[in-house]
């Protein structure tokens, strides 16, 4: 199946939006919820259009997913940039390591949840 229409795929997606509708807009604040659901989520929500993007342009388009080592460099750059570099020059952005932690289960969750090649190998 498409990306699109994976159930697993709008699950992290449908939780975000809510997250973000109840924080913005309701001023409602979960502490949890606040700290680490976004980066929980954010694995496979931008792994998920990325994945459905390179299903579009990549010429073995249904058999197409991640390798492990290709979803470990985007945990690892993500971590990078929003736990390294952006809190090194802004106030905004804060370093904490279990924000890491959260990318790796998200990590988890898209390679064995989404990242499901739309047809086997075989023939």
């Amino acid at each position: 199946m498409t990306v699109f229409k994976n159930p697993f795929f709008y699950i992290p997606v449908l939780i975000f939006v809510v997250n973000q509708v109840l924080e913005r807009y309701f001023k409602l604040f979960i502490p949890l919820a606040h700290s680490y659901l976004d980066d929980l989520l954010a694995i496979p929500v931008i792994l998920g259009i990325t994945l459905q993007i390179y299903r579009k342009i990549h010429p073995k388009k249904d058999t197409f997913s991640f390798t492990k080592i290709q979803i470990l460099v985007a945990i690892i750059y993500v971590s990078v940039v929003f736990e390294w570099f952006l809190p090194r020059f802004s106030t905004t952005y804060t370093s904490d390591i279990l924000d890491v932690i959260c990318y790796f289960v998200g990590g988890f969750y898209f390679y064995f949840l989404i990242n499901i090649p739309l047809k086997t190998g075989a023939k």
